[in-house]
């Protein structure tokens, strides 16, 4: 006989790993009709793609011959090419500038989800480290070698493509939100113009219009070259979308707090800079994420206009004759340097959003 102070095992049928398994992925029989079919789809496209990437590749094949031989994956080709893919026709000997570059980048990147540089020095580190950066790529000062922006390409020009296009591209397109949102007429006219022509066209012919009729609008001896084309392309093109993801956030900002900061005596300004857009930010992390991790994929699509970004440095390392047939292993690396980005892209924003409590606790 027990006591009322004595608490009482629970029930086995509650707890345990068969428990676990019945609530998650037998809970109904469509849940154990998917969980069967998963696990059959992991079956047969696990173990082949291990035997192909691990168990049968060849790592150190010094020809086109013994990775084929091999019957397996050819990550040799890798070796052989992970300059060329990962720096472009950047001259060979001074790549150590790019890869410098490329590490400034993500290293201010990195500070920047910081909290505690989260104030006026990030401004000065963010100016700084482009300064640096343009050095190294340019060159033509301290002893370094000059190096045309065309030959620039690979990973550090798909980032510096990403970071641009999501740096400039987020005040344009909070202001272009605020602008659909005023009570002036004018302005109010512009802003949704310019979203709904932007939103109505692929970023492709944005491409195609930055290259090819941009230049036909210039006064005559006047030219841009193709990369900083590019760059406002992708720019005004991630504004428009940006800008109707802020605008949903504005929306859902209750009347009470506008209402609330202009009893206080705030003026626009003061009421959008402290009290509306911090709340409209938050609660738009998620969708926000998401438009950062598409336009740093996007940028692949300047291959259509002959840049050299990571996926076209990856197809002219395909062109080698002596080691041909290894697309596979090429975009399965590109892939894998993508996933990474993206991913910590991700997990950041998952943890900014538990740090500032957007969520809905149930």
């Amino acid at each position: 006989m027990t006591t009322a102070s004595e608490s009482l095992p629970p029930p086995t049928s509650t707890t345990g790993p068969i428990a676990w398994l019945r609530e998650r992925l037998f809970s109904s029989p469509l849940n154990a009709i998917l969980t069967i079919l998963s696990v059959w789809v992991l079956l047969m496209s696990v173990p082949p793609f291990v035997e192909w990437a691990l168990i049968k590749a060849n790592f150190t094949a010094g020809t086109y011959q013994e990775c084929r031989a091999s019957g397996g994956a050819c990550w040799a080709f890798i070796g052989q090419k992970y300059r060329l893919i990962l720096f472009g026709l950047y001259p060979y000997e001074e790549q150590w500038r790019p890869l410098i570059g490329a590490i400034l980048l993500v290293a201010m990147i990195v500070m920047s989800c910081m909290p505690r540089f989260w104030n006026l020095s990030l401004i000065a580190i963010w100016i700084g480290g482009l300064v640096a950066v343009a050095i190294l790529m340019w060159g033509g000062v301290f002893g370094l070698r000059y190096v045309e922006n065309t030959l620039w390409g690979g990973l550090p020009l798909t980032l510096i493509l990403a970071t641009f296009g999501i740096a400039l591209a987020f005040p344009f397109g909070v202001l272009l939100a605020l602008g659909r949102r005023s009570r002036m007429p004018a302005i109010k006219t512009l802003c949704i113009m310019y979203i709904e022509l932007i939103r109505g066209v692929p970023l492709i012919s944005m491409l195609f219009m930055s290259s090819v009729m941009l230049p036909l609008f210039l006064p005559e001896g006047y030219s841009i070259d193709k990369l900083l084309r590019a760059q406002i392309a992708i720019i005004m093109f991630s504004a428009a979308y940006l800008a109707e993801v802020v605008r949903g956030g504005l929306q859902a900002i209750p009347k009470g707090q506008y209402e609330g900061a202009e009893s206080l005596g705030l003026n626009y300004a003061q009421k959008m800079g402290l009290v509306i857009l911090p709340q409209a930010l938050k609660i738009v992390i998620p969708p926000l994420v998401s438009l950062f991790i598409a336009v740093f994929k996007d940028t692949s699509l300047v291959v259509i206009i002959g840049i050299y970004d990571l996926m076209q440095s990856a197809k002219v390392s395909l062109t080698d004759p002596a080691w041909r047939g290894f697309s596979i292993e090429a975009y399965v690396f590109v892939s894998a340097i993508y996933f990474v980005f993206c991913y910590s892209i991700s997990k950041y924003s998952q943890s900014l959003e538990a740090r500032l409590a957007t969520g809905h606790k149930r």
